[in-house]
This record gives structure tokens, sequence and C-alpha cells, in this order.
């Protein structure tokens, strides 16, 4: 054997080449490696499979089926696992602040292990919020031929009762129910017992269907790997072509860096767009071009919405469940529909190692009979739902997610929450009332630290009846499962002393969709003097991961990444 670098196996050639490398081929064989597998190249498949949620607990099967399709390609597969963890099962607990630093977990481990172990290619299959950033973070960074697979949707489940269709916000609209008196204990019960049948990604167009449709958008997953099912042959057979795929873009030279672009990440917010998808891409959307050293900022999703209507009829805001969108045709008619339109790039690479347009080429359009999605001509809404705000509460900007079927104004009296969790129980209990802007602050990036979603009291709010009446914004996020009037992302965050921190019960807040705007309507001087008086508190946090995020993460308007400040 040639101690050499070989072209064909850049990484793994330097692991496992010449007389020196007896060592690591002897590891090798213990795990399954032959004297004919040393000469092919090695493929990563990074599974995020865990018992931790159903969006994850079948995920080792498809990384199976990933490596089978590599192995079959010419190369050698080699699983490897890295973490989860479950935003619907953490949500509302102190638990919840371990989410977002669990995207950079996942980035980091995926990355450490595909630069120790040498791989020359990664297949990675993400099924939970976080894993798809994650793993598109770590695959910007090391950029080597990948592909990113979702592990699926769910399918909806259906009410014994009603026999209408359920999902994981139908349980925490519920709760809202069960606290106003509408829903009694075995309604409750009912609900929460039938609303989850089985493995997938929570399913409506909440964060992880969001974010598998803006990664095919980008061109990292190979055509419709977003919109199926998480059982059933079709998504085995995506898993098989992904690791066959990872071989091929080995062979033809094409990493990430050729393929995530600034056209493809505008290609990706249109899409988002399209969709309704949720506010959670703009975090996520800036922390992967970040890693893939592409510049894109909070304005891009301003310029870009101006242009691009809102389609789906998908909820939280719509009727239908992602199931629905696989049903008539997944996401390339959608796509075909806005090239078409001149709306999205057909020119941007992708992992099938032809470009947009390539691939769209001869997909037709969804079934006349449909209302899924909407015909360009008729939208649900003209322009961006995702709508980024500025004003004296705002300096560094914040996110909305405004369908218009909340009004496009909202204007209200502040009632001051420093925690997630007073601020549920005010609305359960009926301290919230109409005409209330609810103020939950400190849950930002530092402040939580980790940034919340605040899924229970906007859910609480549309529970009790309160979605057209009451405001709610935060420095914390929202899940992609959130609807109403609901401000998030509001930057600078109350920890680091952004206006947020000094606004007191009873100030004016007003929110307009329309002029992109959030003030708190208290005099200038008076919000310095409030300023110059303000002490920001002690940490949270002094060790641990907690800590180390707070202490390394930047403004949720770049991204709340963690590594910015290590770059020259």
């Amino acid at each position: 054997m040639s101690s050499s670098k070989d072209s064909a196996r850049p990484h793994s050639s330097i692991v496992v080449d010449g007389p020196d490398r007896s060592p690591n081929r002897s590891m090798l064989r213990a795990v399954g490696f032959s004297d004919a597998d040393f000469g092919k190249p090695i493929v990563g498949v990074a599974s995020t499979w865990s018992m931790v949620t159903p969006c994850n607990m079948h995920i080792d099967r498809l990384a199976r089926d990933a490596a089978a399709g590599a192995d079959a390609a010419g190369g050698k597969a080699i699983i490897f696992g890295t973490i989860t963890v479950s935003d619907g099962i953490s949500m509302g607990t102190p638990g919840m602040r371990y989410s977002m630093v669990s995207r950079e977990v996942i980035a980091d481990s995926i990355e450490t292990v595909s630069g120790a172990e040498g791989f020359d290619a990664v297949v990675a299959i993400g099924g939970c919020d976080k894993n798809m950033p994650g793993c598109l973070m770590a695959l910007a960074r090391l950029d080597r031929p990948s592909v990113f697979v979702y592990g699926g949707t769910i399918l909806p489940g259906i009410h014994p009762g009603t026999k209408k269709e359920c999902d994981i916000v139908s349980v925490f609209e519920a709760v809202g129910q069960h606290a106003a008196g509408k829903l009694d204990d075995a309604g409750l019960h009912a609900v929460e017992e039938c609303s989850i049948p089985g493995p997938g990604s929570c399913g409506g167009m909440y964060t992880a269907n969001t974010m598998a449709s803006a990664i095919e958008a980008l061109g990292m997953s190979l055509p419709n790997s977003s919109t199926q099912l998480a059982i059933g042959t079709e998504k085995q057979d995506d898993c098989r072509r992904a690791g066959a795929a990872a071989l091929a873009l080995l062979k033809a030279g094409i990493k990430p860096s050729d393929i995530l672009t600034r056209k493809s990440f505008e290609n990706a917010i249109t899409v988002v767009i399209a969709l309704g998808g949720s506010t959670n891409a703009v975090l996520h959307l800036l922390a992967i071009a970040h890693a893939a050293r592409v510049k894109l900022s909070i304005d891009d999703f301003t310029r870009i919405g101006k242009r691009v209507p809102v389609l789906a009829d998908l909820k939280p805001s719509g009727k239908y469940g992602v199931a629905h969108l696989v049903r008539i045709g997944g996401l390339p008619p959608l796509m075909k529909m806005l090239l078409d339109a001149g709306l999205i790039h057909g020119d941007c690479l992708t992992v099938t190692g032809k470009t947009v347009a390539e691939n769209l080429r001869g997909v037709g359009a969804y079934p006349a009979d449909q209302d899924v999605i909407r015909p360009l001509s008729n939208p649900i809404k003209p322009d961006s739902h995702l709508r980024i705000l500025y004003g004296n509460l705002a300096a560094g900007g914040s996110v909305a997610k405004i369908t218009g079927k909340e009004g496009l104004r909202f204007s209200g009296k502040a009632i001051v929450f420093e925690s997630e969790e007073s601020a549920l129980a005010a609305i359960l209990s009926g301290r919230v009332r109409a005409g209330h802007v609810i103020v939950i602050r400190n849950e930002g990036p530092v402040g939580g630290p980790g940034m919340r979603e605040m899924l229970a009291p906007t859910s609480a709010v549309m529970g009790k009846g309160l979605g057209s009446s009451v405001g709610l914004i935060t420095d914390g996020r929202f899940s992609g499962g959130s609807h109403g009037f609901v401000v998030g992302h509001i930057t600078p965050e109350a920890a680091v002393g952004g206006t947020l921190a000094i606004v007191r019960n009873g100030d004016v807040i007003t929110i307009d969709a329309e002029a992109n705007t959030i003030n708190l309507e208290v005099p200038a001087k008076e919000i310095r003097s409030r300023l110059k008086a303000w002490k920001p508190k002690k940490p949270k946090e002094t060790r641990g991961a907690l800590a180390k995020y707070a202490r390394l993460v930047t403004s949720a308007s770049e991204g709340a990444v963690t590594d910015k400040y290590l770059q020259p």
C-alpha cells in the first residue's frame, strides 16, 4: 500500500494507506473492514437516531439504508451517532434552554467525527428541529462531498370522537382550552392520546418540515427528500440513493461550497415564504450561511419577501398537515411553479450533480382538484408572512410571522414577565386579557440562556380564545407551531441591555406588520433615563454547556452562532 494521498480517497487514504497505518487498519478490521474495503472511499453516515423523540426513533433504520446505498455504489460506509433533544417534550420547561445549544453540539460533533476519522464523503440524516441546521452547518464547515436526508414527516393523528386530524400543536392548544373550561380532563386526555401516532417529525409546516424544505431548495438533499413520510419505502429509497449520491459527488469533485451559494440561499428563503414556514428558518439559514461563508442578513428576508407570496395552506395557520402535501406530489411541483415564474434561480447546482432547473425538468403540476398549494394568481398572502421589524424596541431587528389572519397592526398595553413560566401561568389563570401585549424577556440567547421557544404561551393564548385580541413579544423565539400576533428574536435582547429590558406594565407597544416596525410608545428621554438606570442580572448559569453558549453566542439577528468571535 502506498502512503501517498489518493485523489479518489482524499481523506481516508491518509488514515489507512501505507505500512505505518497498520494499527489504524487493525482497528478498522474489528468494525467490519476487509482488505478490499481499505481501497474504497469511506462515507460517514451521521445518524441522529434516538428514542428521545418520535421524530428520530426510526432513523437507525434509515442510516442502515444510506450505508447500504453507499456500499452498493462502491464505497465503505461507517455509521456514527450524534445527539438530538426533543423540542416538543422539553417545551415549556427549563430543559428547552438546551434546544439551540443542541444545534451547535450536533454541528460540532459531526464535524469532529468526520474530521477525525478521515471520511471522504458524508451523509447526514436528521429528524427533529435542530438536526437539520446542525447537520448542514457541519457539512458546510467540512466542505466534503455531502448529502442531507430528512427523516420524514409524521402521519396525522385522528381524534376518536371528532375524526379530525390532530398533531402536537393540537395538544398544546388543548391545554389552553382546558384552562378556559372548554375541554374537560377526559377531552384533554383524548387529544393527548391520539395526536402522535408513530415515527416522524411534527406534522405541520413547523420548523422541522420548514428546514427540510429549505435544505432541498438549497440543493443539499435529493429532490423530494423533504416531503416524504417517515415510514414507507419511498423514504428508504431516498436514503439508499443518498448513499450512492455521496459517492457520485466525490467522483465529480462537487462539494457543499459549490452548492451553498448566495443564489441557493435566496432559493431557500423563497421556498420557506411560499410554504408559510417557521420563523426559525431565519435563525437557521443565517447560521448555515455563516458556516458556508455566504453573506446573508435578516434584511434579505424582507427584500425577497416583497415579491414572494404565501401559497401553502398548511398548519399552523392553515388547515392541512404536510402529509397532504406529500399526497399531492411534495415540494418539486411548487419549486417548478416558482421557477417558471422567475422566483427562484434555476442555475444553482445540487447534490444530484445537476442544476435546480435540470432537476425540475419534467416535473408536472399539482392535481387540479387540490387546494393545499394555491396558484400564484390566488395566493393566501401576496407577500411574505415573515416580517423583519425594527424600532426602538428592536434596533437590531426582530422576527414576526404574520399571515394576515391576525390583522396587520396591533397596539396594546404591556404586561411584563421575566420568564416563559410566569407568562404561561398568567395566561392560564386569566390575568392576561384582551388588549394586552405580553412581554416575555430574559429568554434570549444570552439571557435564557438558550433562546427557548414560546409554544406553550402562544398555544395557551390561542386555546383561551385570545388569538386576535392579544399580542406577544419576546427576545426568545417561537416554535414553527406558534401562530397569532407574535414577535420574537427581539435584538438587542433584554439581558444585554436592549430596550425590552426597561419595558414596564402599562406601557403601550405598537406592532405594525405593514410598516415593519415595533415600538415602545414612551418618550425617548424616558427610555434613555430607564436604560441609564438599568443594571444587568447575574448570569443564570456559570458552568457547563449553557454557560459556554451564553459566553460565545451572537445575537439572534446574526443567527445565534457560537464561532463568530473565533474568526479574525
